[in-house]
């Protein structure tokens, strides 16, 4: 039999030697292989007398170990230097100017995102969130929802199975309003409370103004001396800063809401027109969001005693203040995931939306 030490030292030379994943697995083949060099000296081992092939096994055994060791050792830095070869032959120059044409676009959703964030901010608020996956007592009974409200029925509402039991009422929900935010706040801090709550609502509705998952940002005031008439002020200052306009007629008429009281929509001036519609001038008048008053069952259900404070609430569509600003038609087109529509309507990257610099005037729309 060979001199096994001088064979792993030229076997390992061999090894150490191979250029690439090929020539190493042919090197593996020629040595472990079927018909491999170490291979055929253990097919010898059988005509060997007993104690002399026990020795041999042992010794090739050894050897085959050693050997596997340095092909999995050379396979791992053929590996890692490929795959460095590969980086560095795919490497993006990433301080290039982005050509034109394939500039990406901001949605217009997000922009309202920030637009509206930027005009509250300004006033002091503070923007919180919560989960999409609702219990039904933030969803609807905190809010002064009684059970049979039309807004809790299957076909209005997403309800999730509660796998902890079989009763209904302990079924979740993906929520309907971004409102349940509130709920939480007011569980986790005490007044004064100054929030936002924008996001993600779900409603089982489709058509060319309603879509199944839609944008919402609501907000929250609550402290001891709240009135109706802060209500008014903030959301006509709202409603001023958004649409870049010095002055806008705006109007509230009575409605209803569970979780507020006295509730109210809020109209704001327009021309409307076949073919156009004009914010801010005008004899027409356009809804855009509903207000009130938070009711003092609300305000008990957060752990505030309505009693000492009070505030006031209100909800608009993102989508919607989008379709209105930016002349978009249909809601639907705001989900197709359509590039040409999103070129048409999205924003340039890094255009942010701010009160000292702008909201849609650095770059505007796309389109």
């Amino acid at each position: 039999m060979e001199n096994t030490e001088q064979l792993q030292k030229e076997l390992t030379a061999e090894i150490v030697a191979a250029s690439d994943m090929k020539a190493l697995e042919d090197l593996r083949v020629a040595i472990l292989g079927k018909k491999g060099r170490i291979t055929e000296m253990m097919k010898g081992l059988g005509a060997m007398p007993a104690e002399e092939r026990k020795e041999a096994g042992k010794t090739l055994n050894i050897l085959k170990v050693e050997v596997e060791k340095a092909l999995e050792a050379r396979k791992q830095f053929l590996e890692v230097q490929e795959l460095n070869a590969k980086l560095a032959a795919e490497k993006i120059d990433v301080t290039l100017p982005v050509r034109p044409e394939n500039q990406g676009r901001i949605h217009p959703v997000s922009k309202i995102y920030e637009e509206v964030t930027a005009i509250f901010g300004e006033m002091g608020f503070s923007v919180a969130e919560g989960p999409d996956i609702e219990d039904q007592f933030h969803n609807f009974n905190a809010l002064n929802m009684p059970a049979n409200h039309p807004a809790r029925q299957m076909q209005d509402t997403f309800y999730i199975p509660n796998p902890d039991s079989a009763d209904k009422d302990d079924s979740f929900v993906v929520r309907t309003h971004t409102s349940p935010v509130q709920i939480r706040t007011m569980e986790k801090q005490q007044p004064p409370i100054r929030i936002i709550a924008p996001g993600r609502t779900y409603r089982s509705d489709y058509d060319a103004t309603h879509t199944p998952m839609f944008h919402q940002v609501e907000g929250l005031v609550i402290g001891k001396d709240i009135t109706m008439a802060h209500l008014k002020g903030c959301l006509y200052d709202f409603v001023k800063a958004f649409f870049e306009l010095d002055e806008i007629p705006v109007r509230y008429r009575p409605s209803f809401f569970p979780f507020t009281e006295p509730s109210a929509e809020m109209d704001i001036g327009c021309l409307k027109t076949k073919t156009e519609l004009k914010i801010g001038a005008g004899t027409d008048w356009l809804e855009i969001l509903g207000c009130g008053m938070v009711h003092p069952n609300v305000l008990r259900a957060g752990g505030i005693d309505p009693d000492v404070y009070q505030g006031f609430a209100f909800g608009v569509g993102l989508d919607r203040l989008a379709m209105l600003k930016y002349g978009i038609p249909d809601l639907r087109t705001f989900f197709e995931s359509d590039i040409r529509w999103l070129k048409h309507y999205g924003f340039v990257p890094l255009d942010i939306s701010s009160m000292t610099g702008g909201l849609s005037n650095n770059g505007g729309a796309a389109r």
